[in-house]
């Protein structure tokens, strides 16, 4: 074996320091998300969306802890984003639904923090929201509702962020019947400040996402995430050299990743990410990751 050159050495270290910060920022975000959850929505019968609000609907109607069944309904969305965006992603997603399996689980004997639906409603939502976001943005998800959608909206004419919102919307309805039509508007509103608390920590929450990046990556992209891409020529407007210019789409999810990506090959690499609001046409669609 042929021993470790500095340069080498030191990429390893500044690898390993990216995954223990990844770690804990998504084990941070995890825990906020439980708190948001066991200590201000589920005891006052509010709900959240997604693969976590039929969690808490199939809970109380059984018994069963709360992160029993967050774990359980999430194995098959670990499986499925290993398969769509990465192993990365994949990993991260399956250490934030096992920490906040575990921290429901724990947080579950405490006090609520309030009685006033209300202040349960927005506080709840703010914390839940805080949490998610920090998951997302550092490479993770904690609900698989958002992989489940990517997956349909390849064979359907609705964006992502359409099937996310009726599919909620009959989690919505369905709390109505099991709880009461008042926790059903709350849970709604619930819903609707954790997204927009996600749309501060992430800085934009569009379903897809447009990158220029200057240098040669366009290979790795297309290998390593599964995107297509597209090469423009461009002239630096300060140097007057040429330059090649690469255009992709992404989903929000693959953000953390394709930043990853970029890193990995050139750290100095120019990378522009900004949001876009629809993506028709064209060939947005994963292609096998090598």
């Amino acid at each position: 074996m042929l021993p470790l050159t500095p340069q080498r050495n030191q990429h390893k270290t500044s690898s390993i320091k990216v995954i223990i910060k990844r770690a804990s920022f998504i084990t941070l975000g995890a825990i906020l998300m439980a708190i948001g959850i066991e200590l201000f929505l589920v005891p006052n019968q509010i709900l959240d969306g997604g693969i976590v609000g039929i969690s808490i609907i199939l809970s109380y109607l059984s018994g069963w802890k709360l992160g029993f069944f967050i774990f359980l309904l999430n194995i098959p969305f670990f499986f499925l984003g290993y398969k769509q965006i990465g192993k990365t992603f994949a990993l991260s997603t399956l250490l934030g639904i096992t920490v906040l399996s575990i921290a429901t689980f724990l947080l579950h004997s405490f006090p609520r923090f309030t009685d006033d639906l209300l202040l349960a409603t927005v506080f709840g939502g703010i914390t839940l929201g805080i949490g998610v976001g920090i998951v997302i943005r550092n490479g993770g998800s904690l609900d698989g509702t958002e992989i489940l959608a990517i997956l349909f909206n390849k064979n359907s004419p609705f964006s992502v962020g359409e099937i996310i919102m009726f599919f909620n919307f009959f989690i919505f309805i369905l709390a109505g019947f099991v709880f009461e039509w008042d926790r059903a508007m709350y849970s709604a509103m619930a819903y609707f400040i954790a997204f927009k608390t996600i749309d501060i920590v992430i800085q934009g929450i569009d379903e897809s996402k447009s990158a220029w990046i200057y240098e040669e990556i366009g290979k790795a992209i297309i290998d390593r995430l599964g995107r297509g891409v597209t090469y423009l020529n461009g002239e630096g407007a300060y140097t007057g050299s040429d330059k090649k210019v690469i255009f992709c789409v992404i989903t929000r999810l693959e953000e953390a990743k394709l930043k990853s990506i970029v890193e990995d090959i050139d750290a100095t690499a120019f990378l522009a990410v900004g949001s876009i609001a629809e993506v028709r046409g064209g060939r947005f669609k994963k292609t096998a990751i090598h």
